[in-house]
């Protein structure tokens, strides 16, 4: 078999991008994952590219605004708006009060795009206030939707389009950060996976947390790798791992802000007996899983964030992603709730069964208006999922390909 050539794809967030430094004057940060494609997306809408961990350009952000402007041939006449990329500036110590000067003298002539690791996300929320100067973009690996289309939605439902079942297979198995996904090379995968593990359990929490006992951290990653789509018990991790509650419950804290991971939270309102407390935990990457009950959940799971996130950094409404279980031990995987609302319900299966009559109970409780049995398994059909509104089984690649 000849050898595949890792080539970049056009992604959702280029069109994202274009439409925002045309439509706003707000700077836009870009968040997300390492080796997600910030940088490589990011850079193609650039007119110049600064970057702190280039000594050049340190040096030039030092000089301070004005500095910046000058470098960038700012007051050239220009056939297009210039556009400025600042990759990792959030580790200069004064990035946010750079940033405000910045904007408050130049926004109204150059358009900013601000991007780095995955702890920008967090420090965007500390130090000088930046407020109404900026929009937030989570980027998020490729998914079905994105896959088949590549168009900003108009809202968060779109028509249902078919995934070419190459497309469908190399996303189950190579999971959807760009690389491995566009080189399809399950040895490449692997030692992918590996790397991707090492940096941020050793290199991320030793250099970017003030975590001291990274030991314990990387047994604690270790677990939380074969527990994906189960529920966190925090107690249990603390005896696992020989630590304290509280310390755990921050180390998972602090590997969710790291995009190890990421926690849903139940939904307990109108639900008789519900559960208040517990998160379930997932993976950011499912290529890894072995048990595919697991990995089917955490596909779904990755895919409805992506969904959720991305529809609200849209402005398309507010949206999160719960999950639901009482007491009585019934449980659906999935709610999505829409401006505070429950909207539509997910139970995720990896071969065609029985519909869960779990679904109908919460959903009669909950008044959502949609709830659907996803199957991994089942082939794509060609009909719009939200026009039923009673509980029905749907091929999860339709109802993926409806979302983002």
């Amino acid at each position: 078999m000849p050898r595949m050539t890792f080539l970049p794809r056009a992604r959702l967030y280029d069109a994202i991008l274009a439409d925002h430094t045309k439509r706003y004057r707000q700077m836009v940060f870009v968040t997300g994952p390492r080796q997600v494609g910030k940088t490589t997306t990011c850079r193609r809408h650039g007119t110049h590219y600064l970057n702190w961990d280039n000594q050049d350009d340190k040096r030039i952000f030092l000089g301070g605004p004005g500095s910046v402007v000058s470098h960038l041939g700012v007051d050239r006449l220009e056939r297009r708006r210039p556009i400025a990329v600042f990759d990792e500036l959030h580790k200069y110590g004064r990035w946010t009060n750079f940033l405000k000067g910045f904007f408050d003298a130049y926004g109204d002539r150059i358009r900013v795009v601000v991007t780095g690791s995955s702890r920008l996300d967090l420090y965007r929320r500390g130090g000088e206030s930046l407020m109404g100067r900026y929009f937030l973009c989570r980027m998020h690996p490729f998914s079905i939707a994105e896959v088949v289309r590549r168009k900003i939605p108009k809202g968060p439902i779109q028509r249902p389009m078919p995934i070419q079942d190459k497309e469908f297979a190399a996303l189950w198995e190579h999971g959807g950060y760009p690389e491995p996904f566009l080189r399809r090379e399950s040895r490449f995968s692997r030692l992918w996976r590996r790397l991707r593990r090492d940096q941020l359990l050793r290199g991320d929490v030793r250099d970017l947390t003030r975590i001291q006992e990274l030991g314990q951290v990387e047994v604690l990653g270790d677990l939380l790798a074969e527990r994906s789509s189960g529920q966190i018990v925090y107690a249990n991790l603390a005896n696992d791992i020989q630590a304290s509650v509280d310390s755990v419950r921050r180390w998972v804290g602090a590997l969710s802000a790291l995009y190890l991971g990421f926690l849903v939270r139940p939904w307990s309102k109108n639900v008789a007996k519900s559960l208040r407390k517990e998160p379930k935990w997932f993976l950011r990457d499912w290529s890894g899983i072995d048990d595919e009950g697991a990995r089917a959940e955490t596909f779904m799971a990755c895919h409805l964030l992506k969904a959720v996130e991305g529809w609200t950094d849209l402005g398309l409404g507010e949206f999160e992603l719960r999950y639901l279980r009482d007491k009585e031990g019934r449980e659906v995987d999935f709610l999505v709730v829409r401006d505070h609302r429950p909207w539509f319900l997910v139970e995720v299966k990896k071969k065609d069964c029985v519909l869960s009559p779990s679904l109908q109970r919460f959903q009669d409780q909950l008044k959502a208006e949609h709830a659907f049995q996803a199957v991994i398994d089942l082939n794509y059909v060609g009909m719009d999922c939200f026009q039923k509104g009673q509980p029905v089984v749907v091929p999860a690649r339709t109802l993926l390909s409806q979302l983002l």
